[in-house]
Parts: C-alpha cells; sequence; structure tokens
C-alpha cells in the first residue's frame, strides 16, 4: 500500500527529467569586425532573453545619483565662476569711474535749488545753483551716479562715463528736446 512519493507522481502525471545529453558544441566562426557576435538583435527563435546584466546598458541607482551630483556640482562651480568674473568687471568698471570722475564733480556746497529727475522707478534730486541749473537743462551739464551719489559733471565726462558704465549715466537733456511751455522734456517736478 505504501508506494514512493515518485511512483505515486509518475501515477499523477509527472513525466521524468531526461537525462541530458552530452552533444557536441557547433564551431564557432571568427567575429566579423563592427558586426556583434551571434543572432541578429531582435531575434530569439523562441528562447526568452536574459536580462542586462548591471552596467551592460543599465545604470545602476548609486551611479545615477553620482552622476546627477557631479552635473550638479559642475553647474553649481559654473555659476559661481560667471559670478565671479561679473563681481570683477563690476569693481574694474567702478575703479574706472572714480579715476574718471575723480575732483571733476561740480557739485556745489552752496546749491540751494533742486533739480528732480527720475532714477530706477523714484523721483530723485541733486540741488545746484541758479548758474548750474540752465546749463544742466540745456545738456551742457549731466548727472552721473557713483557709489551710490549723484554728481553734476559737464557734458564730455558724462559721455566718457556712459562709455565705461551705461548705468552710471542718469540725466543728459538733450539740448534740443524742449516742450510748448520752454521746459525740458524730461523735467519731472
Amino acid at each position: 500500500m505504501s508506494e514512493s512519493l515518485r511512483e505515486q507522481l509518475l501515477k499523477a502525471g509527472f513525466k521524468p527529467q531526461p537525462k541530458p545529453e552530452s552533444r557536441p558544441k557547433p564551431a564557432q566562426r571568427p567575429q566579423q569586425p563592427g558586426k556583434p557576435h551571434g543572432r541578429p538583435h531582435g531575434q530569439h527563435h523562441g528562447k526568452p532573453q536574459a536580462k542586462p546584466v548591471r552596467g551592460e546598458g543599465e545604470i545602476d541607482l548609486a551611479k545615477a545619483y553620482a552622476l546627477r551630483d557631479k552635473n550638479e556640482r559642475e553647474a553649481r562651480e559654473r555659476e559661481q565662476r560667471e559670478a565671479e568674473q561679473r563681481a570683477r568687471e563690476r569693481k574694474e568698471r567702478k575703479q574706472k569711474l572714480t579715476a574718471l570722475l575723480g575732483g571733476k564733480a561740480l557739485n556745489a556746497p552752496e546749491a540751494e535749488i533742486p533739480r528732480h529727475f527720475p532714477h530706477l522707478n523714484k523721483i530723485r534730486r541733486i540741488y545746484v545753483t541758479t548758474e548750474q541749473l540752465p546749463r544742466l537743462n540745456g545738456g551742457e551739464l549731466a548727472i552721473v551716479q557713483l557709489a551710490g551719489r549723484y554728481l553734476l559733471v559737464t557734458r564730455e565726462i558724462a559721455v566718457a562715463a556712459q562709455a565705461i558704465d551705461p548705468d552710471a549715466l542718469v540725466l543728459l537733456c538733450d539740448p534740443h528736446g524742449v516742450d510748448d511751455d520752454g521746459v525740458p522734456a524730461d523735467l519731472v517736478w
């Protein structure tokens, strides 16, 4: 009555495993340059294709994180270098402006007349004398900014300052730009 497990499985329809035969391997042809060895890609002949091994076509997670970190670090370093370059250029422009405007400002300590002008979306003012106001409105004088201060200078110096830094020139009236009342067109009260 007691049958072995093997006999019970055979009666249930399971077949014994065939014994592997030792077949000789087919001769391999030499690989042609530029062609992959074996079957063309996509032809399986019924055999399931093996999953790619790490490093063969798939990047593992650690390598992906390392690559992302490297790219982010390079981008930060590049941005830092560019910011340092811009700061150096700004510093050089400021030194050139300081050298150009040194001692050439015409701001008078006794000036009492305010001259208003727009700058950086605000109305600013500089005090001028009675002799300087018509010259400023006529375009003979101009206003430049250096280190947060507004300086009154001649037209030639203002043009030279604008060549160094376009943002340095704040106000330079057009001598021919007068409205109907005889007031300069850029005059803001």
